[in-house]
């Protein structure tokens, strides 16, 4: 059983005057221990990444830059067939982007988490995932990558040793395989279910697949998604489920130093 959890959302996911998603930054970012922020190809412009950069370091949650495809139309769940260099230079750039901010506010940056379409293609890609992990430890060797525990992204962090944590994922579906069953379109979940399948998660490493099986599930950090019909009452029941239960929301970077 776990005794302490990251809890994560991305956030920031609007651009100048459109917003997607129904729950407030201020609100999401007073449940969570880690934001994914987005940095400005699929969403985000530099004031919405000030406003939010600045949140995390109010409310002392840990900051992620969340890059993904340059992709607004889509919100980067497209796929965009291109060289892994240049998808890693774009990593690269927004990256920067959210870092610089976090130093105008005295925040570290403490991980990065690719998002939608590209997290995915990282995940299944060997060469995108080494290219992708060893830039970062040239650029930024303490810095943390999110991914799930099967992806090549998490193999290849492992293999060159660079920090990296699992995620579990309270508001996607998972196959037989252990990988998220990807969905552009998101219906309400049943909040009380959500919380619940997290707590059996964290204390016996199971979750229920789309056919009907369980499977084993390892995981430093459970995310859930601003975009998501009902984000708010969703994460304020999985961190009163996880609480009520013992476990301590923290963020990830303590909850890899303590598991160290």
């Amino acid at each position: 059983m776990k005794t302490a959890v990251d809890l994560n959302c991305d956030m920031g996911e609007g651009f100048g005057q459109w917003v997607l998603g129904e729950a407030p930054d201020e609100e999401l970012m007073s449940l969570i221990s880690s934001a994914n922020i987005a940095a400005g190809f699929h969403a985000g412009d530099p004031n919405s990444m000030d406003r939010v950069v600045k949140l995390a370091q109010q409310y002392g949650v840990g900051l992620g830059a969340h890059p993904g495809y340059r992709d607004l139309q889509g919100f980067g769940r497209r796929y965009i067939r291109t060289s892994s260099e240049e998808l890693v230079n774009d990593i690269v750039y927004q990256v920067g982007a959210i870092r610089e901010f976090g130093r105008r506010h005295g925040i570290p940056l403490q991980h990065v988490k690719p998002h939608g379409a590209l997290y995915m293609e990282a995940a299944v890609n060997e060469g995108l995932s080494q290219l992708m992990v060893d830039t970062l430890q040239k650029i930024s060797s303490d810095t943390i990558i999110f991914c799930m525990g099967i992806s090549k992204t998490y193999e290849m962090a492992r293999r060159l040793g660079h920090p990296v944590v699992r995620e579990f994922y309270a508001d996607r579906d998972y196959d037989d395989s252990g990988s998220i069953v990807f969905k552009r379109q998101v219906t309400r979940p049943d909040p009380q279910a959500i919380a619940e399948k997290c707590v059996r998660a964290c204390k016996e490493g199971r979750v229920r697949t789309v056919e009907g099986n369980d499977i084993d599930i390892e995981f430093e950090s459970i995310c859930f998604h601003s975009d998501t019909p009902g984000a708010l009452e969703m994460g304020r029941a999985i961190r009163k489920g996880l609480i009520d239960n013992g476990i301590t929301v923290t963020p990830a970077a303590t909850v890899l130093e303590n598991a160290s």
